[in-house]
């Protein structure tokens, strides 16, 4: 067999030649050495070993390249490279750009150089990242492919599911030879989107749930009754099912299409505690996800939660298909949902041109061309960031007269230093029209009512919370959010249904064992952070109600 690979890159000459000296003169027996003296250079190397379908096994790069810097190009080489170690160079000045390294690639680790004696200094740390690349399982997943229509709904739908749901997908035009290639031979009748699994199965036009359980996701529980059951996967489920199962609770977290809520779309969150340089919502979801699996959580996916019946000392939730699991208690994380823009013509093309929520799945799509945002609120300023990079202009709409009252001040100053957004106060969209695809979309200002053509609109207004399922069971206000603690008892009224001595705790509701956490909870805080400690406070007071059981 060859010999894998180790790749430097450094863009100067200089300290190129020393690095992959010194990485000869240790491992030039049982590894080969490919040098690059720029970060373009560095890339089309990494391809075409993976045209020769060579291996590699550590990559060090740089960070100070003027092409691209060395987190831009460990990025770009993960992509091809998934297992390889990824090392970067740094002087001492650059030891923040190694933070930013830790958030956006996972970084194995940072050298500063020079260093002196490299048998020290140097040697030490590649020996443990060859040895941590030789103990990985390196059986690369089977390609998932997924054929569609350019402008269809549905493929969006399964696109966007399992983009947020971390499945690695090859997206396919069925118009194109090799998307028209699957479709035929899955027969003339053949439903689009078309999804063909690693094992070569085929799916045609499947719901989300035959699509979890071909993708490996977990749908069904191991078992009828837990002592936490976790409804909800945004980050105040997320924080509940970590901190629920690290202190031994049996628990099972319920989400009914992807892990991270609202947050696990967003494209970079850079005010949360620990993270100086960002981290997308979907990064910092599938970390969640992944702690909470490590303490032995369960997470259910694409399982539709219908009711809430306390029975007895048992709490009761019962699902869309007919089934019901139990527990000791009930933490509800349901968050919230974007509102629909009440304007005619744009409910046509959902999923085909309008989009409620960041959908990261098209921004690709979206090169060079204008982009119509809607919204005022920290989602919306980071979705008009995040297209910037990909579209020609994007066009923040505003309702009302600035963005201080709703948006953070780190965002306000991003977007007014990004050149190709514009913001529009006092702007509303009135209508939207196409064929087959959103084309046009009418906007108001002031009076006056223009139309534009558009073929991308994003919307973020407003939050609903989902608890209709809950029915009569749990108390609520006027708009839907759940009512806990403090707000169950203002002017010296008793709960609904509350039986106990006691009053409820600062996160329960009307029913004693339940409690609320995150956005879907009134007078609730609206941010990541506060969501996650919500999260893990409830989880304390389960503990509570326990004990007095």
């Amino acid at each position: 067999m060859d010999k894998p690979v180790i790749v430097t890159v450094d863009d100067d000459p200089g300290v190129s030649r020393a690095v992959a000296r010194d990485l000869r003169r240790r491992y030039g027996r049982d590894y080969r050495i490919v040098r690059a003296e720029a970060a373009v250079q560095g890339i089309e190397a990494v391809k075409e070993m993976r045209l020769r379908g060579d291996e590699v096994a550590a990559i060090l790069a740089d960070y100070r390249m003027p092409q691209m810097n060395g987190v831009e190009f460990l990025e770009k080489a993960m992509d091809m490279y998934p297992f390889a170690r990824r090392v970067l160079l740094t002087a001492y000045a650059d030891t923040d750009a190694a933070i930013q390294a830790i958030n956006v690639v996972d970084l194995d680790h940072y050298l500063l150089k020079p260093w002196d004696p490299p048998e020290e200094k140097f040697y030490p740390v590649i020996d443990g990242q060859l040895d941590a690349w030789q103990r990985t399982d390196r059986v690369p997943v089977a390609e998932l492919r997924v054929v569609g229509d350019r402008w269809s709904a549905p493929s969006y739908q399964v696109r966007d599911f399992l983009a947020r749901n971390h499945v690695p997908y090859r997206w396919m035009l069925a118009e194109e030879p090799d998307g028209a290639q699957l479709v035929a031979a899955a027969g003339q009748e053949c439903r689009l989107p078309l999804v063909v699994t690693s094992d070569g199965s085929s799916l045609q036009a499947p719901d989300q749930s035959t699509l979890a359980s071909a993708v490996g996701l977990s749908t069904t529980p191991a078992t009828d009754f837990y002592d936490l059951i976790v409804v909800g996967g945004g980050p105040a489920g997320l924080g509940a099912a970590v901190y629920g199962a690290s202190e031994g609770l049996n628990t099972v977290l319920v989400e009914a299409h992807a892990s991270g809520g609202q947050a696990g779309q967003s494209s970079r969150i850079e005010n949360y505690l620990g993270f100086p340089d960002g981290v997308s919502g979907q990064q910092l979801a599938d970390r969640a996800r992944r702690q909470a699996l490590k303490f032995g959580a369960e997470l259910l996916t694409a399982r539709k939660v219908t009711h809430l019946e306390p029975r007895g000392q048992a709490r009761v939730i019962g699902f869309k298909d007919g089934g019901e699991i139990a527990a000791h208690a009930v933490i509800l994380a349901t968050g919230v949902t974007y509102r629909r823009l009440d304007a005619p013509g744009l409910d046509d093309f959902v999923g085909r041109g309008v989009y409620y929520g960041a959908a990261l799945t098209e921004a690709p799509s979206c090169k060079d061309s204008e982009v119509y945002i809607v919204g005022a609120a920290n989602s919306a300023g980071q979705a008009a960031v995040h297209l910037s990079g990909y579209a020609s202009r994007v066009h923040l709409l505003v309702r009302g007269d600035g963005l201080e009252k709703s948006m953070s001040h780190y965002l306000i100053e991003q977007i007014q230093a990004i050149g190709n957004i514009e913001v529009h106060l006092e702007s509303q969209v009135t209508g939207g029209a196409g064929n087959g695809h959103l084309e046009r979309l009418s906007i108001a200002r002031k009076g006056e009512e223009r139309t534009v053509e558009a073929q991308w609109l994003f919307v973020f207004i407003g939050a609903e919370p989902y608890t209709s399922w809950l029915g009569e069971t749990v108390e609520r206000d006027a708009k839907g959010f759940v009512l806990t603690g403090p707000d169950l008892v203002q002017g010296g009224r008793r709960p609904r249904n509350w039986t106990l001595r006691r009053e409820p705790y600062f996160l329960e509701t009307n029913v004693p064992g339940v409690l609320a956490a995150g956005d879907v909870r009134a007078e609730s805080i609206k941010r990541v952070a506060s969501a996650v400690g919500e999260g893990a406070m409830a989880v304390a007071l389960v503990h509570r109600y326990l004990e007095k059981q």
